[in-house]
């Protein structure tokens, strides 16, 4: 019995060193988050998304943006570098281009022509007419885009954009969310001289990007901090930056500009209590860098968007926390009364109509 204790103690100091040694590719940055808002009041729990309709189940894999041309049809990535379209009604899904890269953002610029923020790729360009595609910009100031990520258009076609991380790639965002550093950055490209500039560095994970109707501001989604910036780009506070809205009960992702002065938010899911706890230590983050990752912190089930204004009140609350709901949702965009949602993980988009104040989901 004593030699089984003695290699249980031997194994369980083994499993220790491991833990304790062996070399993590982060560098944890410590920060206290403010504690997690309720799902109560604004943000209170209903099963609004659960009515979304699922389009296009087998052909849209990985499709984590959706953008709607003028005649309806609808155009999405796939992580197999794809460029679909498809019929208004989500049937038909035609190949147009591939990136060989991973095509994140989508948006449609003045000339019709479709924006994309391939996460490989950089900043891309295609012609809908001729599927040709066209390589915008890959580095800012010789450092070069490592995860491009989302996507929106002035109407003299600059383009704003997100570089989530400047040192992760996609399929390595699990590793930026752990570290915690302000490894991103909002970026506008110029159509004239064919050069970005950047907007706001220092962002811990910068994700979607919406411009205000009239184009003075641009808002960005920082992902790891919970909240989103509003930087302005024309009047007095041109050049500085604000919150739009913090402390975010979820993890902010996508946003686009909608119709009535609203702006609509994807929240990947839910806040995690495990991670939270672990962001004022990264010591304990590296350690569980080193579990397998089914030990880590990992994201709900949970469909969540919200409408907001643009002083980031909060107008609108759609949820699905079910088992099957549509989740994680990714993007949200609004074409024609209906909302049109992408997922980075679930097979397929979805679909659901504008709500309205007579459903009681804008609040008063």
């Amino acid at each position: 019995m004593k030699k089984v204790f003695l290699g249980l103690g031997a194994g369980f100091i083994v499993l220790l060193g491991y833990l304790l040694a062996w070399p993590v590719p982060i560098d944890p940055q410590a920060w206290t988050p403010p504690a997690a808002p309720a799902l109560t009041g604004p943000y209170e729990v209903n099963d609004r998304l659960a009515q979304a309709e699922w389009l296009c189940t087998e052909a849209c894999v990985g499709s984590e943006d959706v953008a709607v041309a003028d005649d309806g049809r609808i155009y999405v990535g796939t992580v197999d570098g794809r460029i679909l379209r498809l019929e208004a009604d989500g049937s038909s899904p035609t190949e147009m281009a591939k990136t060989d890269g991973y095509p994140l953002g989508l948006q449609f610029d003045p000339n019709g022509n479709l924006i994309i923020a391939d996460a490989y790729k950089g900043l891309l360009r295609m012609n809908v007419e001729t599927a040709g595609l066209e390589t915008l910009a890959t580095e800012h100031d010789g450092l070069s885009f490592r995860f491009t990520n989302d996507v929106d258009v002035g109407t003299d076609e600059t383009i704003y954009f997100t570089d989530a991380s400047a040192k992760y790639s996609q399929h390595e965002f699990r590793l930026d969310i752990m570290e915690h550093g302000p490894n991103g950055r909002l970026l506008a490209w110029d159509p004239e001289t064919k050069k970005s500039r950047l907007l706001l560095g220092g962002l811990y994970f910068a994700n979607g990007v919406a411009l205000a109707p009239d184009e003075s501001f641009v808002l960005v989604a920082e992902t790891g901090r919970y909240r989103v910036h509003k930087v302005w780009l024309q009047g007095p506070n041109a050049g500085r930056s604000e919150f739009l809205i913090e402390n975010l009960p979820g993890f902010p992702d996508g946003i686009s500009t909608g119709t009535g002065g609203r702006y609509w938010l994807a929240l990947f899911t839910v806040r995690s209590a495990q991670l939270d706890g672990m962001l004022p230590k990264p010591f304990l983050r590296k350690v569980a860098l080193r579990l397998p990752e089914s030990l880590q912190p990992q994201p709900v089930p949970h469909g969540f968007v919200l409408g907001l204004d643009a002083e980031g009140r909060v107008i609108a609350n759609l949820q699905d926390n079910s088992t099957g709901a549509f989740s994680p949702v990714t993007s949200v965009q609004e074409f024609d009364g209906q909302l049109y949602l992408g997922s980075l993980t679930t097979h397929g988009i979805a679909r659901l109509p504008v709500p309205d104040g007579d459903e009681r989901v804008i609040l008063r």
